[in-house]
């Protein structure tokens, strides 16, 4: 297992989009990603050969001492962060975290689900893209997805991506519509007003400018 990972940024905020808008998190987002979307407000992050390696270890003293200060959670994000192998860093946090508060800080892990899942996180949001469809794993064990909506064929994914999630599971369903992109919103507006089982998500932290 790897014990150096590349870091785009670490940084204390609030999640500004889905299920736990407005909640203190700890970002750790990380370089590398082949996914490739147009939209992509991180391209920054797609290249490893920017951004320097970090010692887990350090890594996961930055999480506990975030989590010392407020952070309810850590958010592992990118590019794409299951190009990694996360369980190395996954169990760094949660021993670290164990032993600067009671409990260990959840871990939540967004997603475009292309990769095998690994790090055992408590909270998935997959946002899956129609050019990269994800794995039939990560569908069925995601806690939330969160569809980006440029057009009606975004629509159209979405509803498919639903149908095939763990009924069990039954994962909280979201749709955003892309930044800046007009038809989005209002196709998003029209679909969650017309489907109780859709909620709309906003970029918030945009909004507010910040991170």
């Amino acid at each position: 297992m790897a014990s150096t990972l590349p870091v785009v940024e670490k940084f204390h905020s609030l999640q500004g989009e889905g299920a736990h808008v407005g909640r203190s998190a700890f970002f750790i987002r990380l370089a590398s990603c082949k996914v490739g979307c147009s939209w992509c407000d991180t391209k920054n992050s797609w290249s490893t050969n920017n951004h320097p390696k970090e010692s887990i270890d350090n890594i996961s003293q930055a999480v506990a001492n975030a989590y010392t200060k407020g952070a309810a959670f850590v958010v592992i994000t990118g590019g794409e962060p299951l190009h990694h192998n996360l369980d190395t860093l996954c169990n760094a946090i949660r021993n670290i975290t164990t032993r600067a508060n009671t409990q260990p800080i959840p871990i939540h892990l967004e997603t475009s689900g292309v990769d095998p899942l690994s790090g055992r996180p408590n909270w998935i949001t997959l946002s899956p893209k129609r050019h990269a469809p994800p794995r039939k794993e990560i569908i069925n064990t995601c806690q939330e997805l969160k569809v980006i909506v440029h057009n009606q064929e975004d629509l159209l994914f979405a509803e498919d991506i639903a149908k095939h999630a763990n009924k069990s599971s039954q994962p909280l369903l979201f749709l955003q519509p892309g930044w800046n992109a007009k038809e989005g919103e209002k196709l998003t507006l029209e679909y969650v007003k017309t489907h109780p089982q859709w909620r709309l998500s906003l970029q918030t932290h945009k909004w507010l400018g910040v991170l």
